[in-house]
């Protein structure tokens, strides 16, 4: 009678494929930028940056959405969002599109000056 012999599964080869795996979708994965909904084309600007901190409130604005925080939102809704802000010196960061009707723009501004939110940052890209 023959001894079976046991067979021994190599983990080697497994693990190699299973980090180059993991590096493949590291490498080819983009992250989504913090708070932010909309795909803008920001001016560009040479004046001196300040940093956005995370508490700041984000209002982004492009040719066909505007977005409060993240989410997309609309003009009655933004109305609704500020009206609930206590905090008048929390500073307002305003991304927008630079194709974006000045218009649009203007209803912007006039709903932060109804609830007296004057502490604005309009965020650009930084000039070459």
């Amino acid at each position: 009678m023959k001894k079976r012999e046991t067979l021994n599964f190599d983990m080697t080869p497994l693990i190699d494929v299973v980090f180059i795996l993991l590096i493949f979708f590291m490498v080819t994965s983009t992250f989504k930028s913090q708070n932010t909904a909309l795909s803008l084309e920001l001016p560009k600007a040479s004046a001196s940056s300040k940093a956005v901190k995370k508490e700041d409130i984000t209002i982004e604005l492009s040719t066909y959405a505007l977005a409060f925080k993240g989410k997309i939102i609309t003009l009655k809704m933004l109305d609704k969002y500020l009206s609930q802000i206590n905090d008048k010196e929390k500073t307002i960061t305003l991304k927008i599109d630079k194709k974006v009707e000045y218009a649009k723009v203007i209803q912007i501004l006039n709903i932060l000056q109804k609830y007296n939110l004057n502490n604005l940052a309009l965020i650009t890209k930084k000039q070459n």
